[in-house]
């Protein structure tokens, strides 16, 4: 009987030291948790801290000019890696679209054919590295990788009016002009930068301009 007594005895024993570990592991646990949430949180707030906007107008004779406007930071001390999703440059309508690409350097590009015609792709410009990508019909997708900063123009050998840009920049800092001449950039690292525009017929002064965080920059530009 004293044996026995003993044995319930020692599995009292252990269970509630059992519990006792439980305990003492779900609170290990929950304070890991909420110790990697907090650090987390500090960070992300302090890298949003840390970033700074610009909004800008440009100014044309016409609002026709703006189209195809784009606005962007020349160079930023950082390294950035391109996206994984390759960008789309499609032939629909005896057109590329979109008619300008802007893309950070690295980026592949997959050229489409959805029109019921062959076309063909290709560049003049070191910047695509002379690239002819060949002739293909309507379904083919063709992708090329761009790793040179500059201007690209693209072109068709089958249809000789045929046009497109691709602006290969060196950061993500970049944006398109609306229709009523207005752009904005944003989350920007604190700095001094040289902001330039790039238009296919029109050119405008680069402008210089302090990003500080929290805070928004304003610039402007005019088409001549």
């Amino acid at each position: 009987m004293n044996h026995h007594f003993t044995n319930k005895k020692e599995i009292f024993t252990a269970m509630c030291s059992n519990k006792q570990l439980y305990r003492k592991t779900l609170s290990v646990l929950f304070f890991a948790v909420f110790l990697i949430t907090a650090i987390t949180t500090i960070r992300v707030f302090a890298e949003e801290k840390g970033l700074g906007t610009i909004n800008g107008t440009v100014k044309a004779k016409k609002a026709k000019y703006l189209r195809d406007t784009l606005v962007y930071i020349e160079n930023v001390t950082n390294s950035f890696d391109p996206p994984q999703e390759h960008a789309v440059m499609d032939q629909k309508n005896m057109a590329f679209i979109p008619h300008i690409l802007p893309l950070l350097k690295g980026t592949t590009v997959d050229f489409l054919n959805s029109d019921m015609v062959q076309h063909n792709v290709y560049s003049p410009d070191a910047v695509a590295d002379n690239v002819n990508l060949g002739t293909w019909l309507k379904g083919e997708v063709r992708p090329f990788t761009f790793n040179k900063l500059g201007v690209a123009s693209m072109l068709c050998n089958v249809h000789v009016d045929m046009l497109a840009y691709v602006l290969v920049l060196q950061n993500p800092y970049f944006a398109r002009v609306n229709n009523d001449g207005s752009f904005s950039i944003t989350n920007i690292p604190e700095g001094k930068y040289v902001v330039k525009l790039w238009n296919e017929r029109y050119k405008a002064e680069d402008r210089q301009v302090e990003v500080k965080a929290n805070t928004t920059s304003t610039i402007a530009f005019e088409l001549k």
